[in-house]
This record gives structure tokens, sequence and C-alpha cells, in this order.
């Protein structure tokens, strides 16, 4: 048993962690941080590292909110920016036109609460990568899990670095390798061959 963060298209790692545990169980009552994946992520751009962040709305008012309870900022039109942030970074790669239907109907789909995305997002690389699409979610903040905790691989600032092999990317020629973007990085350049890359990466925290 293992237990994460949802999180915006997840990382390379968090999947690796996903696809190598007997289940999974999401965190859901946890307070909301910034400078998490909780609300980003990276993608391979023709410049570079890309981040695409969702809007979130913080009520500095209420205190500490839950990350369930975070509500998306829709009075900008971040779903259309992401959506053509991809489709410009990897309309080209191998396996981006098998996807790129379902993730239209991911983007026109309205949504407030960040926590929503996190989980649809989630159901779309499980089915994308044929893993098991199954969790639970916890009820209390698990301050002493237990079960393996792989709630660090959320964060994005000053996040455990996790070593992995090297892919074909689509500007490596220019910016060379960069290790765990999104995952949907690797399901657009690999396809189905990403869950052997998955299977070889050592998430052991402990």
């Amino acid at each position: 048993m293992a237990l994460f963060i949802p999180t915006y298209f997840a990382p390379i790692s968090q999947y690796a962690a996903i696809y190598q545990s007997d289940s999974v169980t999401f965190e859901f009552e946890d307070n909301y941080q910034k400078q998490t994946y909780r609300n980003r992520c990276y993608i391979y751009g023709a410049n570079g590292k890309l981040a695409l962040n969702i809007p979130v709305k913080h009520l500095t008012k209420e205190g500490r909110k839950k990350t369930k309870d975070t509500i998306i900022e829709n009075d900008f039109p971040w779903q259309q920016q992401h959506f053509k942030s991809l489709q410009s970074a990897y309309r080209s790669s191998p396996f981006f036109e098998f996807f790129e239907d379902d993730l239209a109907a991911l983007f026109n789909k309205k949504y407030h609460f960040l926590q929503d995305v996190n989980i649809d997002t989630h159901l779309f690389v499980t089915d994308a990568l044929q893993m098991d699409t199954s969790y639970k979610k916890t009820k209390a903040y698990e301050l002493i899990p237990y079960m393996d905790d792989f709630r660090s691989l959320d964060l994005a600032k000053n996040g455990v670095e996790i070593e992995m092999d090297t892919y074909i990317q689509m500007f490596d020629d220019k910016y060379g390798f960069i290790p765990n973007l999104s995952i949907l990085d690797l399901l657009f350049m690999e396809g189905p061959n990403a869950i052997s890359f998955l299977e070889k990466i050592n998430v052991d925290l402990r």
C-alpha cells in the first residue's frame, strides 16, 4: 500500500511509484501547499522546461485551506493555454495523436475544484498506460502513515531527486535531457513502452 498526493499530470517519479505499488491511496485531508505539483506540471517546450500552472484562488481570510477545497481561478483561460502548449510542444511526437482527443475532452471540461482536475488527469494517465485505475481516499490526515509514504514526490521545489534513465525527448538536441518531467512527456515520446521505463526507476524513499 502506498500514499500519494493527487497532482496535475504528475511527474514521472510519481507514476513510477504508483506503478510499483500494490495499491494506491490518495491523501485527501492535507492542507494546500504552494510550490508543489498540485497545480502545476512541467513539459519540454521549444525553449526548454516549461511550467503549466493552474491558477487557484487564495482566500487568506480563511487561514489554511485543505487541498480538496482549493478552488480554481477560471477567469483566466488556463485550459486553452495548457492544451495549446501541449499541442505546440508534442504535435510531432510519436504518440501525441493517439491521446489528443481524450486530452481535448479534459481541457474542455469545466472544473471548480483543483482536486477534481488532478483525479481526472490521473485517470487519464492510468488509462493511457493501461494501469490499474482504482484508488482509495484518506478519511483523516495521515501524520504517521501505516503505508509507504510517497507524498514528498509532490514537491516541485527542493523536492526528492530520483535517478532515471534517459529517453529521446522533443528538443533534447538543443537543451539535453530533462529528467522527471510530467508523465505526459514520457507518454507522448514512448507510448506503451513507457511502462518498461517506469519499471526501472528506483523510488524507494526510505
